[in-house]
């Protein structure tokens, strides 16, 4: 298998340096290029015919978003990770590309001031996303935990109380699309994992607010759940779901990372079996790795019910093709039947309890 080939958009010549020295000590990565410049990149891409790029978000003269419109004109398909800053700016600048066509984002090293710091953490965030990004070679070795076969329920569909969805790598885009379709009486709370750190979060709960029928918001401690209400799980904080008296309450906790991840839907979706058991909907979409797996393992004991979204849609088949793979799925959908098929599941049995139990 021919190594991937990237070219580096920056323009930081101590960052053009540290990404391509850590990228090309990768034996499956190729540095076909480096530039300093949106114009630059205009002209390097269809010379270079890289595999992937990665874009800074801010540049003088083009910026980033200019520089990917640019990009998406002259080639459509080719995967672009941008490279961006944990401030509100850089924060916002991300998701406005990734709502016009970026692939999905890494962070920029914090501690300029420790260069082997700077490299751990490209290397460990960057490179993942590069190879899961590449063509289907990622897509097709789906690595599942291994858990034992947890066949479906065989009683009638059971009334759903709760949606709960987690999703990874071209998830802001996915949620962008299906959250509009949710109609203003959806009678039951949505939970959400997306992964992205806390900033980020914040913004596209906004951001989906903007385009939702439905209320969207972070997820807060102690917060009842409520019909027609969107919780998103804050970055670095386990989003979960107990019961107080009639009322089922989201939680915030610090535990440590799950799957790599936190927030993990692994741990949303234990707690929201453990409290709905077999009145929970799960829905995991586009991501990279497994995580919602065991999750979904424990919702199906629980008696609830998993749906995922399928390769063809998927940025990268990685969570919903692990659900797939440990056979926990109950329907596999293309995107535009996820949400039609949420408000199938979610019509039965409605009206015989409050959809949040409170």
């Amino acid at each position: 298998m021919p190594p991937i080939r990237i070219l580096i958009v920056d323009d930081s010549a101590l960052i053009r340096r540290v990404l391509a020295e850590v990228l090309a000590a990768d034996p499956g990565i190729v540095v076909a290029g480096a530039v300093g410049s949106g114009r630059l990149a205009l002209t390097a891409i269809p010379q270079l015919k890289p595999d992937l790029v990665t874009l800074d978000v801010e540049m003088p003269e083009m910026d980033g978003i200019q520089t990917l419109v640019e990009i998406r004109k002259i080639d459509s398909r080719v995967p672009v990770i941008m490279f961006s800053t944990l401030t509100g700016p850089g924060a916002a600048a991300t998701l406005e590309a990734l709502a016009r066509g970026a692939s999905d984002y890494a962070t920029k090293p914090s501690n300029a001031g420790s260069p082997e710091k700077a490299r751990i953490q490209v290397r460990e965030e960057l490179i993942p996303k590069i190879k899961a990004l590449c063509g289907t070679r990622d897509k097709r070795r789906v690595i599942t935990p291994v858990i034992a076969y947890v066949p479906p329920v065989q009683h009638p569909p059971t009334r759903i109380d709760l949606v709960a969805i987690a999703t990874s790598t071209g998830g802001p885009n996915v949620l962008g699309e299906l959250m509009p379709q949710f109609p203003r009486d959806f009678p039951v709370p949505v939970v959400i994992v997306q992964h992205m750190p806390a900033m980020f979060t914040k913004l596209l709960a906004a951001r989906l607010n903007a385009l939702s029928q439905l209320q969207v918001q972070e997820g807060q401690a102690g917060q009842a759940l409520e019909k027609g209400q969107v919780w998103i799980a804050p970055g670095d904080f386990h989003m979960t779901v107990s019961r107080q008296g009639t009322k089922s309450v989201l939680g915030l906790n610090h535990d440590p990372h799950e799957n790599s991840c936190r927030p993990a839907a692994d741990v949303l979706f234990r707690s929201v079996a453990r409290c709905f058991k077999e009145n929970v909907l799960a829905v995991v979409l586009t991501g990279m790795g497994s995580d919602g797996t065991l999750g979904s393992a424990e919702i199906r004991k629980a008696g609830g019910a998993v749906i995922v979204q399928d390769e063809a849609s998927s940025v990268v088949w990685g969570m919903p093709g692990s659900v797939v793979a440990a056979k926990l799925a109950d329907r596999v959908c293309p995107l535009n039947a996820v949400v039609p098929e949420i408000l199938r599941r979610v019509s039965f049995h409605r009206g015989v309890a409050s959809a949040a139990h409170s």
